[in-house]
């Protein structure tokens, strides 16, 4: 019986895979992001409201800037603003109209700046996702 126990352990244990590699993307490159959005400033007031968004592409860690967008007042989203299926260049940077990205390239990317998938063209990675706090009038915003 202890036998059956450590063979059903054992094969258990190593059917778990490591998610360190989950978000290896060979086009972007590695960044650090730990920053704050003061809501009650002018340049901010879109983000009070859901359905709006805002582009950063202040000098904040990112590639090309975040995409942030407000889903109900207490979630929101933030995500990079390089197309992920590009190395970063002059057409990489992405253009949002409604909830949807779209590469400046000529392929046709798209993304949905809510969940992240992409939504039109070729290429196997989502747009890189930053992780969003709200916390009273102050959203912070790493990776």
């Amino acid at each position: 019986m202890k036998k059956i126990i450590f063979l059903i352990s054992t094969l258990l244990i190593l059917s778990c895979s490591s998610d360190d590699n989950r978000n290896s993307n060979q086009f972007l490159p590695p960044t650090s992001i730990n920053y704050q959005i003061n809501l009650n400033l002018p340049q901010f007031n879109d983000l009070k409201f859901p359905g709006n968004h805002f582009i950063d592409r202040t000098e904040n860690g990112s590639i090309k800037g975040i995409i942030i967008y407000n889903i109900d007042n207490t979630q929101y989203t933030a995500f990079e603003l390089s197309d992920p299926n590009h190395p970063p260049s002059s057409c990489s940077s992405q253009s949002i109209k409604g909830i949807t990205s779209t590469c400046d390239c000529e392929d046709g990317n798209s993304y949905n700046i809510v969940t992240g998938q992409q939504t039109s063209g070729d290429g196997q990675f989502g747009l890189r996702n930053y992780a969003i706090k709200r916390d009273g009038n102050t959203l912070t915003i790493t990776n």
